[in-house]
């Protein structure tokens, strides 16, 4: 895309090429959710709900939905209760491109714990956001903070920047998260990505750092979906997980890249069971434990601080998937 400069005598508002724009949904469990839209002008356009920890909700590539959703939609923050249904209230509302879980825990429920912890669905306070074409980089930006805090256990704050180059297919995620307590504190985070179809479909390939780690997708497949798989990332700096997708005339890839140090795993998660369809990629700080919960994670200190750094990026290319036909073995 061109420039400011080069833009401006054309157009009445540089809006018209690519924005943010604050929404507020207004039906069914959605009514009164607050919400960022996206639109980079270069095909990419994705919702971050603000009222859902600033994660993100549909994600659209050229028109085309990639996120998966659920049948519960993006359900108002009041109507999630994480303990619920044994723990596994997170089931009631799962669903969308993102959700960020932690910061007390993730996986399995474990010692009063619930499912993915009490991060998830919890509202932002949006700090800032809109459209900055005079950076070296222009980019579509928020930024937000959301606060985990329980009287005698854990005071985190979580400061958010998702930000996506206009003109372009890429978004970047920069999150720090801070003791503000008093007290050490364990932290926990997992990101927990979901592709439905056509973002995932027939033949869809899964590698980690260049090596195919699942079959081939079939979808529909009838399986009842298995326990979530985990790999210890071996890379020093960068980790990459890529999904390339059969189109039309070639293969869609989503790659997910993310700092080896600080989420030194990634989690794959699938169900592909008919009138379903998910396709879970999961990077994480923790592995996992026996019983499906985590193992134990960082501890931060008071006013110690952690930086998580995630860039998601899409594009078509007129060639056919490279990735092998079965997963690596050994």
């Amino acid at each position: 895309m061109k420039n400011a400069a080069e833009l401006r005598p054309l157009v009445g508002d540089l809006r018209q090429l690519a924005s943010v724009r604050r929404i507020t949904l207004d039906d069914g469990p959605e009514r009164g959710v607050r919400a960022l839209a996206f639109s980079t002008g270069g095909g990419l356009d994705f919702w971050v709900i603000a009222d859902r920890s600033l994660d993100i909700g549909t994600l659209h590539w050229k028109g085309e939905q990639l996120s998966w959703q659920s049948p519960a939609g993006f359900r108002a923050a009041s109507l999630h209760a994480p303990e619920g249904d044994a723990g596994f209230g997170f089931n009631r509302s799962f669903g969308g491109f993102l959700i960020t879980c932690g910061l007390d825990h993730i996986r399995q429920p474990v010692n009063g714990l619930p499912l993915h912890g009490h991060l998830p669905h919890t509202p932002a306070r949006l700090l800032n956001y809109g459209e900055h074409w005079e950076a070296n980089e222009p980019v579509l930006f928020c930024e937000g903070e959301i606060m985990q805090w329980r009287y005698g256990a854990e005071t985190f704050r979580l400061r958010r920047r998702i930000e996506a180059p206009i003109g372009g297919g890429v978004m970047r995620l920069i999150d720090r998260v801070e003791n503000i307590g008093p007290t050490p504190q364990n932290l926990a985070i997992l990101y927990h990505f979901n592709l439905g179809y056509p973002g995932i479909t027939d033949g869809s390939a899964v590698m980690h750092d260049s090596a195919a780690v699942l079959d081939r997708l079939t979808m529909p497949d009838g399986l009842e979906p298995a326990p979530a798989t985990i790999r210890k990332v071996s890379a020093m700096t960068m980790s990459e997980c890529v999904v390339e997708t059969p189109v039309a005339d070639g293969v869609r890839r989503i790659s997910f890249r993310f700092d080896a140090k600080t989420l030194p795993y990634l989690q794959l998660w699938r169900d592909l069971r008919p009138r379903c369809g998910v396709l879970s990629i999961e990077p994480c700080n923790a592995a996992k434990a026996a019983d499906g919960s985590n193992e134990p994670t960082c501890t931060l200190k008071p006013g110690e601080t952690a930086t998580f750094q995630i860039e998601i990026s899409i594009c078509d290319a007129a060639t056919q998937p490279v990735a092998p036909n079965t997963k690596e073995t050994g």
